[in-house]
């Protein structure tokens, strides 16, 4: 028997026990079999788009529009079902459980109709806010910029470079865009930052390099003071699809590094700049990609090369794992990393200043928002536009701001 037949049948178990559950919600609140059955048919109807679309998907199209959305419209439909299936599973529990201690002890079992109707309203109630929240996320949360800003102290900082700000955006995934009115209001609003130095930290695109050739008149308006860098991120390299030949993809991966001069970009390719100010300077690095188990490119000795240990430095590299693994215990000090790649999964809860959370936690150690070890600081950037989900619930499409300090 094939391997993947056995998750398959799995996979339909749950679908069938989520769906037996939240249709039992809607019979039990509503009297009317047109609710109850035009939510069986829409359900239906997103399965079934969702496989026809999963499995007449190529990799060679790279990740389409179509295939976004038939995701967003599962996920939309779904996880509302999973709070349902929580708060009815647990009441058939507790019914059970009920009924067990009333046979032990020859009692006589009580209705828990009302009760089940309550539950079920409770539960549907509940679900309504993902739902909206799902449904928020696809038509306007991708497009909710938000402009984070964090001021940093060294000690070492150059006094020339105190009050120096650096605009840093990550994750353009041009690719997924769809309405320009939207993306050029993300792009003024960049430019609005009016910082010194502008850095974005990879994955410009899905998998091909002409799915940026309707957005390389905007995005070559981006402004910065002192410059504009930036360095590749795992899907610039096309190895999520298939390519006809290997020259087709050596070609495509050639014309993505082009794009980043087109919109007046310097790409560090394991290299570094030094930035001058009043005659003093710091160094910024920018490695390729980097990441724990896959596509390990970067090389960080190589774009560190004639740098001094006593420089003030600035390391851009798309994946945090690089971080984690490799340069926040590195003999060099460096100062300040800046990353991207993770997008906080697009979906999670954020108070600010108090709490976050998203699942993307469980996969990555730094995921979203500043941290900072042994005194060395990285910003993981939520990403200016979204990937495989059309939309993003709760963790918004960032615009990073950072200003050094001398301390």
């Amino acid at each position: 028997m094939p391997r993947w037949v056995f998750p398959l049948l799995i996979l339909a178990f749950i679908i069938v026990l989520v769906e037996l559950y939240t249709f039992q919600a809607f019979k039990t609140v509503s009297k009317s079999k047109m609710v109850r059955f035009s939510f069986l048919f829409v359900s239906i109807a997103v399965y079934v788009n969702f496989f026809i679309t999963v499995f007449t998907y190529s990799r060679s199209d790279g990740q389409t529009p179509q295939f976004q959305m038939a995701m967003g419209l599962l996920l939309t439909i779904s996880i509302p079902k999973l709070i349902v299936i929580m708060l009815l599973f647990g009441e058939d529990v507790y019914r059970w459980i009920l009924k067990l201690i009333t046979a032990i002890s020859n009692g006589e079992t009580k209705s828990l109709v009302g009760r089940r109707k309550f539950i079920s309203q409770i539960a549907l109630g509940l679900a309504t806010i993902p739902f909206a929240a799902f449904i928020y996320g696809i038509i306007q949360g991708k497009y909710n910029y938000k402009v984070l800003k964090y001021q940093l102290s060294f000690k070492d900082l150059p006094d020339a470079f105190d009050g120096y700000t650096i605009t840093q955006i990550s994750d353009i995934h041009s690719g997924s865009f769809t309405n320009k009115e939207k993306i050029q209001y993300g792009v003024d609003l960049i430019n609005e930052q009016k910082s010194d130095l502008l850095v974005f930290t990879g994955d410009i695109v899905n998998n091909k390099a002409d799915e940026m050739d309707d957005w390389i008149e905007m995005f070559s308006h981006l402004k910065a003071k002192e410059g504009k860098f930036s360095i590749l991120g795992n899907h610039d390299y096309g190895d999520y699809m298939d390519w006809k030949n290997p020259q087709d993809k050596k070609d495509n991966f050639q014309a993505v590094k082009e794009i980043h001069k087109k919109i007046g970009f310097d790409l560090l390719l394991d290299e570094h700049r030094y930035l001058e100010k009043d005659g003093q300077k710091i160094a910024l690095l920018g490695v390729e990609n980097w990441g724990k188990g896959f596509n390990q490119a970067g090389d960080l000795e190589k774009a560190a090369a004639n740098i001094q240990k006593e420089d003030f430095k600035i390391l851009m590299t798309h994946d945090p794992s690089h971080w984690e693994y490799k340069v926040k215990t590195a003999d060099f000090n460096y100062h300040l990393t800046l990353s991207g790649h993770t997008h906080g999964l697009q979906m999670g809860i954020e108070i600010p200043g108090w709490f976050k959370w998203s699942p993307s936690k469980y996969v990555y150690k730094q995921w979203a928002g500043l941290y900072e070890e042994f005194g060395r600081y990285i910003n993981v950037n939520r990403g200016f536009g979204y990937h495989a989900f059309p939309g993003r619930v709760g963790i918004w499409p960032e615009i990073t701001v950072i200003e050094l300090k001398k301390a």
